[in-house]
Order: C-alpha cells, then structure tokens, then sequence
C-alpha cells in the first residue's frame, strides 16, 4: 500500500472550551457551531446538562489548537449568552491518515484510512461524497454506505 510517512503523533499544545449555556436558542446553537468550526475549530459538540436551580442548559465544547483561543474565545462572547469560558489543556493523539478512492456504482467515493504503526485500524467514507451521491441518484444515504462497506470487504477480502 502507498502510504505517506508515518504521520501518526501527538499535539500537545490543543485546548478544550466550554461554557454553560441556559438561554440560547436551538438555532443559534447551530450557527455558533458553523461559525466556530468556519474559523479552525477541530470539533464541537454539545451535552445536554442541568445548571443551578435545575435549569435545563447545554455545555458547549470545543477543541482547538492553542493559538486559535483568541478567535474562539471572542466568536464565544460574541455570539452566545455566556459569561465565561473553561479552558483546559490536552493531548490530542492522531493516527496517520491516508485517502482512497473507492468506485461505487454511482461513482467513486473517498475513504478515509486510519493507520497505527503499520495497521490499518480504521477506514470510513466521507460523508460530503455518500451524500452528494445520494442526493444525485435520487436513493438513500444508507445505501450508499452499504454499498462502500460492502466494497470495503470485498477489497479486505482478496
């Protein structure tokens, strides 16, 4: 197999954020998304939590390098109701990754390759094109994802 370099490593200067948040719409919850992963967010997601006097809330949290908190922190204060942020150093542990094409009978998808050491221990297809093909053929995603397992196993197989 064509692999690049070994690419598998550690980042040790990533930083999680949260924040509490109690009175923020469903809908500005998924703009702040969108904009924070626009401006080099690596992940967010939200948790459902209970604040203080058992309100019902969502802890809002990110995941980004360090020299991106200026910009997250100030999308933060800018576009949700929070009143302060948590900041928490960590380590980030990245497999070497690889890309594919795979051929489907809708045209190719990319495959996503996850490698430790020498081991492939990860493989998936990339949304954005499962759905494009989807939404082009008229059938559902779910098809389209059988399909690439399918062919996955089938190139694991010979």
């Amino acid at each position: 197999m064509n692999r690049p370099p070994d690419q598998e490593h550690l980042d040790d200067q990533m930083v999680k954020m949260e924040v509490n948040l109690d009175d923020i719409s469903g809908e500005w919850l998924g703009y702040v998304m969108n904009l924070l992963f626009e401006s080099g967010a690596n992940d967010v997601y939200y948790t459902p939590i209970f604040m203080k006097k058992n309100r019902p809330g969502v802890l809002l949290q990110l995941l980004c390098s360090h020299q991106m908190i200026p910009k997250m922190k100030k999308i933060l204060f800018a576009e949700t109701t929070t009143l302060g942020i948590r900041y928490y150093p960590l380590i980030v542990h990245r497999l070497e990754r690889s890309f594919s094409k795979l051929l489907t009978p809708w045209g190719e998808v990319t495959v996503k390759k996850g490698f430790h050491g020498s081991e492939l221990i990860q493989q998936a297809p990339e949304f954005e094109d499962c759905r494009n093909i989807a939404v082009q053929n008229n059938i559902p995603l779910k098809r389209v994802y059988e399909e690439v397992w399918k062919c996955l196993g089938e190139k694991k197989e010979k």
